[in-house]
C-alpha cells in the first residue's frame, strides 16, 4: 500500500472560509489541498449570498423602471420574464465559480473532490471524484452549514422551499407563505414583493428581523407593510399541507394560511457530522458546533475550524476573515479573532446595515450610550436622487466620545456601513468622523451629520430643545 499523500495545511470545505484559508496558507508558503465534496465557493458562491443578490439586483432595477416617470422618463408597457433572470443567476454564479478555481490553481493550490473524513489528527480519507488518503500537518475545517429542515413540514422542494431550491424557480407564484422572519426571509420577501407576488410572512417572536434590534425592525415593518407585505408576528406554524395546486399553512389555534407555495426559513444546521471528528478527538457541543478559541484553534494541536461550523456569525465575510486568521495561525504566525466590528448588511428594500453595537446593547454593557441619527430625507444627494427613505445613526460613548456602533436604513446601506466599521476596528473617537471632510453630494455625508448629532453640534439639523 502506497504512503499517504502529504500536505502542511488540508483545508475541508471551499467556501468563503475554506478557500481564503487555503490562499493565506499557501500564500505564506504551504503545501495546500482544499478539498470540496460539492462546488466550489461554498453555499455562498452557489446557493447563498451571490446568486440572491443576483436576483434582487433584478429586483433593483425593475424598481426603477417602475417609478421612472418620477424622473421624467416615460416608458412604455413594463414586463419581465424570470426565467431569463434565473438563467442570468446560473451565469453570473458559473463565470464567478470558474475565475475562483483559476485562482486556486495560481495559488498552486491542489484541490481534491470528495468528501473528507478524519481518520486520526494527522490523517483524512476522502472519497468521491477523488479517492485517497493525505497526510497532513494542520487541518482547518470549513464546512459551514446548511437550511434547517422542520420534522413538522419537511421541504419537498415542489411546493414547500428551502432558500436553496427556491432559487431555481424559473416561474413565480401568486402567494407566498415565508416561514421565519430573519434576515434570510426577509430578502426573500423583498424580492418577490416586487415583482408581484403577495407575500406574507409568519413569524414567532415579537418581530421581524429583531436580531438588528427595535429600530431597524420597525423601519422594515413599515417599509414592508407599504409595499404590501403581509407580516404575521408571534404565530406558530404546526404544519403544512397541501390543498390541490396549493397549500395549506396551518397555525398554532387552528387558523390556516392558503398560499401557492411556501419558503422555510427557520434557521440553518451546522454540517459537522460524518467528519470523523471523534477519531480526530475534535470536541462539539450538543448543536455540533466546533469549539474553537480566539485563534481558531480546537480543542485539538493542529486543527482549526472556521466559518458557520463554529456557531458564531453565520456570515461569508466572517467566514473569510476566521480563515485567514486560522491559516495565519497554522502557519507558525500568532493572529486573534476579534467580534466587535463584525457589519451585516440584509439585503431588502430598502437595504439595512448595522455594526457594533445598538445603543440598547451600549447601555447593558456599562456605557453611557448616546445616538445620533440624521435622515436621508434632508440629505442632497438623496434628496436628488429620490433614494429618501431610511437613516444612518452613529451610537457613542458619552463620557469617552469613542464610536460603539451604527445601524443605517436605506439606499447604498451595504457600503456605507464599511466606513464605521473600519472606525470601531481602530478604537476611533467621534472627532474622528466629524474632522474627517466628506465629499459634496454623496450619501457618505449621513455619517458625518450624523455625529455631529451625537455631539450635539449639529449644522443640517435643527438643535435639540434645552
Amino acid at each position: 500500500m502506497s504512503e499517504p499523500k502529504k500536505f502542511d495545511v488540508a483545508v475541508i470545505g471551499a467556501g468563503p472560509g475554506g478557500y481564503v484559508a487555503a490562499i493565506r496558507a499557501a500564500q505564506r508558503g504551504s503545501h495546500v489541498a482544499l478539498i470540496e465534496r460539492e462546488f466550489l465557493g461554498g453555499v455562498c458562491l452557489n446557493v447563498g449570498c451571490i446568486p440572491t443578490k443576483t436576483l434582487i439586483s433584478n429586483a433593483q432595477i425593475y424598481e426603477k423602471i417602475l417609478h421612472a416617470e418620477e424622473y421624467g422618463i416615460k416608458v412604455g408597457e413594463l414586463s419581465f420574464d424570470y426565467s431569463q433572470m434565473k438563467e442570468r443567476k446560473d451565469r453570473v454564479v458559473s463565470s464567478i465559480r470558474n475565475s475562483l478555481e483559476g485562482l486556486l490553481k495560481a495559488n498552486k493550490i491542489e484541490i481534491l473532490r470528495g468528501h473528507a473524513e478524519f481518520l486520526s489528527p494527522t490523517e483524512v480519507k476522502i472519497k468521491g471524484e477523488n479517492n485517497l488518503v493525505i497526510s497532513v500537518d494542520k487541518t482547518i475545517i470549513a464546512t459551514g452549514s446548511q437550511p434547517f429542515d422542520v420534522p413538522a413540514f419537511p421541504c419537498d422542494h415542489e411546493r414547500i422551499f428551502n432558500s436553496s431550491s427556491i432559487l431555481e424557480w424559473k416561474e413565480l407564484p401568486k402567494k407566498l407563505a415565508i416561514i421565519g422572519g430573519g434576515y434570510i426571509g426577509c430578502e426573500f420577501a423583498s424580492l418577490y414583493a416586487e415583482f408581484g407576488v403577495e407575500v406574507v410572512i409568519l413569524e414567532a417572536l415579537d418581530s421581524i428581523v429583531q436580531t438588528q434590534g427595535k429600530d431597524i425592525a420597525q423601519v422594515l415593518t413599515k417599509a414592508f407593510e407599504n409595499k404590501g407585505i403581509q407580516i404575521r408576528c408571534g404565530v406558530f406554524v404546526e404544519g403544512i399541507v397541501r390543498n390541490g395546486d396549493g397549500l395549506k399553512v396551518k397555525l398554532k389555534g387552528g387558523e390556516e394560511v392558503d398560499c401557492d407555495a411556501a419558503l422555510v426559513s427557520v434557521g440553518r444546521k451546522i454540517v459537522s457530522d460524518q467528519l470523523g471528528l471523534e477519531k480526530a478527538g475534535v470536541k462539539t457541543d450538543e448543536r455540533g458546533t466546533i469549539l474553537v478559541n480566539d485563534k481558531m484553534e480546537t480543542n485539538v494541536p493542529g486543527i482549526y475550524a472556521i466559518g458557520d461550523v463554529t456557531g458564531r456569525f453565520m456570515l461569508a465575510h466572517v467566514a473569510s476573515h476566521q480563515g485567514i486568521i486560522a491559516a495565519t495561525n497554522a502557519t507558525g504566525q500568532e493572529s486573534y479573532m476579534h467580534y466587535n466590528a463584525v457589519p451585516a448588511v440584509i439585503f431588502t428594500q430598502p437595504e439595512i446595515a448595522t455594526v457594533g453595537m445598538t445603543v440598547e446593547q451600549a447601555k447593558e454593557a456599562g456605557y453611557d450610550a448616546v445616538p445620533g441619527r440624521f435622515p436621508f430625507q434632508v440629505l442632497g444627494k438623496s434628496v436628488a436622487s429620490l433614494d429618501t427613505e431610511g437613516f444612518a445613526q452613529i451610537v457613542i460613548d458619552k463620557k469617552t466620545q469613542q464610536i460603539l456602533g451604527a445601524q443605517v436604513v436605506g439606499h447604498e446601506a451595504s457600503t456605507l456601513i464599511a466606513e464605521i466599521a473600519l472606525a470601531i476596528t481602530n478604537e476611533l473617537t467621534l472627532d474622528c468622523i466629524t474632522e474627517t471632510i466628506h465629499a459634496h453630494p454623496t450619501v457618505a455625508e449621513a455619517w458625518l451629520e450624523a455625529a455631529l448629532i451625537a455631539g450635539e453640534t449639529p449644522i443640517h439639523f435643527p438643535p435639540k430643545r434645552r
